[in-house]
């Protein structure tokens, strides 16, 4: 038998040879098509292909012979094993302790050298990154991931082994990632902002000559999924040695999508790799393969046996099976800083502020709780499709009535239910709302808000829906009380050209708020547009929640963003949460605090899985709250 490559096909040659009936059949399963005396297969992945048919043949002892060129992808394949399995035991040995004092005393060497001083928790995740040079870092959110990754390209670039931080990620963290850069390095990147606009404009970034290139490139997952053949390019140019960064990288989760594609293609034209996230496995454990077969595209930690292996065990619930594996394969491989490991001060969760409505919200709930009571009991009449639409429709019309009246007369997509029954008397009354009277939260707001100023505190307010934020700064605003809006209208700054605009951006907006000297003391944001990326805990300790959704993620996200290293260490971060009484706030703030305690007790794992997807856009927590308080007559 005669093992060959021809034109990325892989031929098999039985002239000299023959196989067993049973071992036709395996070569069949793999993929080979038989032809006048040959197995042949068309490989779109060359190396794995042959390794995984070499291995086949060497146990079942047959004798074979490679011509050169397989001979060659062979050696080159055991010399990156055997590389990787340094590599592995070399993590493990850091994880677990055992550190040889002379590097590592060399590495915190330099590490005094930069400006900012990392944490111990930043050190130990840095030495391990710095020596794999290609690694996750999955450790909470708050935990300083960024200045980890700043301090090893700085290192690896002095070293001369890289000149370009390249970093994916969602647009929100392109300003966090060049405050960081200065912050952690004490100079201002040379930077260059791959996302929007014309994609010609673009492209004249990819082919720039060696000696114009920018230090640090920001993208987008999307922008990479349009311009991936020509980042690739601007990647093999000679003098570019890129240190290539997957921000938020639960983002690429999904096995065969295409943003994950993109970033597989670009893997095998980096010189170093990174990976961050807070939440690797958001739902399930083949979650975790993107990300790892993206740090290490030639020699993949997880075999595709595993990852089959894992997908079996999943569907039984074997969690001890799959733990067992990823432990062995990829345990050694990322660093996680756990909450508890952050050194901060315990967050006050004050006990929810129980507010009365005042006379008109009130009727204007009571309506809308006693017309969706009144539809539920005919729902039986519609289908499953159908029926979903309605029940989240019906839900975001009860959270609504308890955060705004005005927000009942906007349309809400897939959902023409008019829960009004054309009661023109009500219909006038939620559209002059705003001259009957002001809300009863909104009065108790004001007054908690002007108290906290009063004492020197920042305040920041969260709400989920638009009319009500805007409904919160002009009050303010007619109060002359200085505040500012952060929501989806609200501008990111996409790079450092200096156009003339009236509009704040996000960025400036925070950089505003944080500044203690400034006069800016209320923040209004919502979760969907400020959750993520933004970091206001320098500065401002108080947070109170206007309304909240059954989203979780989103939550938790934006508790963080006054909880986190640099700040949290000695002031205690403070929630408030004004809710209704006997509505739907209170049924809303148990389901988030019984799903945060699930999540909080899971990330402090390694490998357990979120039952609830926390990045997916869905409206399952609506309908299952719809199914719960309705059907289940628990409100």
């Amino acid at each position: 038998m005669v093992l060959s490559v021809v034109n990325n096909r892989i031929v098999i040659d039985l002239s000299n040879g023959t196989i067993k009936k049973y071992q036709a059949s395996q070569f069949d399963f793999y993929g080979y098509e038989y032809f006048d005396g040959q197995f042949q297969k068309e490989s779109q992945s060359l190396e794995s292909d042959i390794l995984k048919i070499v291995d086949y043949i060497q146990q079942e002892n047959i004798k074979v012979k490679f011509t050169p060129l397989v001979d060659s992808l062979l050696r080159n394949a055991a010399i990156r094993k055997e590389e990787h399995q340094r590599l592995h035991k070399l993590a493990s040995d850091i994880k677990n302790g055992q550190i040889e004092p002379d590097l590592f005393e060399e590495f915190t060497s330099f590490l005094n050298t930069i400006p900012r001083k990392l944490k111990a928790h930043q050190i130990k995740a840095a030495y391990h990154l710095y020596s794999l040079k290609n690694g996750a870092n999955f450790s909470v959110p708050g935990s300083g991931k960024t200045s980890v990754v700043l301090s090893v390209y700085e290192k690896l670039r002095l070293e001369e082994k890289c000149n370009v931080l390249f970093v994916v990620g969602p647009p929100s963290c392109f300003q966090p990632w060049q405050n960081e850069f200065k912050e952690t390095l004490g100079r201002v990147a040379d930077v260059t902002i791959l996302s929007g606009g014309d994609k010609d404009t673009r492209k004249e970034e990819y082919y720039k000559s060696q000696h114009s290139i920018s230090e640090l490139y920001m993208s987008t997952y999307h922008t990479i999924l349009n311009d991936c053949s020509d980042v690739v390019k601007f990647l093999d140019q000679k003098g570019v040695y890129a240190f290539f960064v997957v921000d938020e990288a639960h983002y690429m989760k999904q096995i065969g999508g295409s943003w994950a594609n993109s970033l597989l293609q670009l893997a095998k034209h980096t010189s170093f790799r990174c990976v961050l996230t807070g939440t690797p496995i958001p739902k399930s454990y083949k979650d975790i393969f993107n990300p790892f077969d993206f740090l290490w595209p030639r020699e993949a930690p997880l075999t595709e046996e595993d990852k089959i292996q894992i997908g079996l065990w999943e569907k039984k619930k074997d969690n001890a099976s799959v733990k067992a594996v990823l432990d062995k394969k990829i345990g050694p491989l990322f660093y996680r800083v756990r909450k508890q490991d952050l050194g901060l001060k315990p967050a006050d969760f004050h006990e929810p502020i129980l507010v009365k409505m005042n006379s008109y919200e009130n009727r204007i709930h009571e309506l809308i709780r006693s017309k969706i009571h009144e539809l539920s009991t005919v729902d039986f009449f519609n289908n499953e499709e159908i029926l979903s639409k309605l029940w989240r429709g019906r839900m975001i019309r009860l959270r609504q009535s308890v955060s705004y009246p005005k927000l009942l007369l906007k349309a809400i997509e897939d959902y023409s239910e008019n829960l009004l029954d054309n009661d023109s008397e009500l219909v006038d009354i939620i559209q002059n709302y705003d001259k009957l009277e002001v809300p009863g939260k909104l009065d108790f707001l004001v007054k908690m808000v002007i108290q906290l100023n009063k004492e020197g505190q920042k305040v920041l307010i969260w709400s989920n829906f638009i009319g009500t934020l805007e409904l919160l700064k002009k009050h303010f605003t007619k109060l002359n009380l200085r505040s500012e809006l952060i929501y989806g209208k609200t501008p990111i700054k996409k790079d450092d050209t200096n156009v003339f605009s009236e509009e704040m951006t996000r960025e400036e907006i925070r950089d505003v708020f944080v500044d203690p000297n400034s006069g800016l003391d209320i923040l209004i944001a919502n979760p969907a547009a400020c959750a993520e990326s933004i970091s206001l805990h320098k500065t401002c300790f108080h947070a109170i929640y206007y309304d909240l959704s059954y989203n979780c993620a989103q939550y938790l996200q934006s508790l963080d963003r006054i909880h986190r290293v640099g700040g949290s260490e000695v002031n205690i971060a403070n929630y408030y949460f004004l809710q209704y009484d006997n509505s739907i706030d209170q049924d809303i703030k148990t389901n988030l605090e019984i799903k945060a305690q699930k999540m909080y007790d899971i990330v402090e794992q390694d490998y357990e899985i979120y039952n609830l997807d926390m990045f997916d856009e869905t409206d399952e927590d609506d309908v299952a709250a719809y199914k719960r308080l309705f059907h289940e007559g628990l409100l």
